[in-house]
């Protein structure tokens, strides 16, 4: 995507202003600027955005923008996620407030304190009002499966091989589900900005009603989390209601799976046709192994009973 200043000058919220450009790191989606106003009081109030601008094929991914900007204005709503500024699906640009503090990496997490402002975030976003559009991680796999046969991408020959598995957990996890909540399903570390008063969630491309074990056990996978970790997150994440059962701790488990094995064909996908110069077939191939360990391990059988609560 285009951002030379010519391109944001047709932003309405930068008409007739004059500002710096800086790109942001991150995004194997968009490329993500910050645009802050230059010129003086009489100009209006000074702006600090983040223009999020489109590059991938959001089709073959599953993305839905004109959903995505409605879920980030909910989001901002519920006081966890950057206010919307502007959003113009025709220049594929969405524009934000920017949101100062830190973006947090995988060892961020271990600070317990860091940890409780985290899920007390998601815990915020699921009270909110419900999104647009619903996520089921075994229909974004049977669609990427899909997606991945018909244009004969590449995929490792091991994949199928966990196809009975894969419905024994999706039987087991419609046990016992809650209600849906509004979640943004991809909260890897890059994903949390942190004040040191609060936690913000940002980016929400993917966001849609879920179930919230798997918002936490995506999370849990993404950054890595040692099982002691797990456990101390989805406590952290349940504490205000007495904290979690064996069935919770399992459900969130298996949903770690879930987000491995699904997210591992969009790595796949992507390394058959994103422009952007990332090893996306050895980012799918890492969830990909990690799913297979599971799916091999014998303490699967043993998620599966608990999260029935057998």
């Amino acid at each position: 995507m285009n951002t030379d200043a010519s391109h944001l000058g047709r932003l309405a919220c930068l008409a007739g202003r004059s500002w710096r450009v800086a790109d942001l790191p991150g995004g194997l989606t968009n490329h993500n600027v910050r645009v802050t106003t230059t010129d003086g009081p009489d100009a209006g109030e000074p702006l600090d955005l983040v223009v999020r601008c489109t590059q991938s094929d959001a089709g073959l991914l599953g993305i839905d923008r004109d959903a995505e900007h409605a879920n980030t204005t909910a989001a901002g709503a519920a006081g966890v996620g950057a206010e919307v500024v502007e959003y113009r699906p025709d220049l594929g640009m969405l524009v934000i407030g920017y949101l100062g503090g830190r973006t947090l990496a995988d060892p961020d997490l271990g600070d317990p304190a860091v940890l409780a402002r985290a899920a007390d975030a998601v815990r915020r976003l699921h009270a909110g009002a419900p999104f647009v559009g619903r996520f089921d991680m075994f229909a974004r796999q049977a669609t990427y499966r899909a997606t991945v046969r018909e244009r004969g991408f590449a995929l490792p020959p091991t994949y199928d091989d966990h196809a009975a598995a894969w419905d024994d957990v999706r039987r087991a996890l419609a046990v016992g589900a809650g209600p849906l909540v509004p979640c943004n399903n991809d909260l890897l570390a890059a994903n949390f900005i942190d004040d040191g008063d609060r936690v913000w969630l940002i980016d929400y491309e993917y966001s849609g009603d879920n179930d919230a074990s798997f918002e936490l056990g995506n999370t849990a996978t993404e950054c890595g989390f040692t099982d002691d970790q797990t456990d101390a997150w989805v406590e952290a994440y349940l504490r205000p209601v007495g904290g979690p059962t064996r069935a919770d701790l399992a459900r969130v488990r298996l949903q770690m799976l879930c987000s491995e094995y699904g997210w591992s064909l969009w790595g796949f996908i992507q390394a058959a046709t994103s422009p952007l110069d990332h090893d996306f077939d050895a980012w799918g191939r890492e969830r990909l192994d990690k799913a297979e360990a599971t799916f091999r391990s014998p303490a699967l059988a043993r998620l599966l009973q608990e999260a029935t609560g057998a």
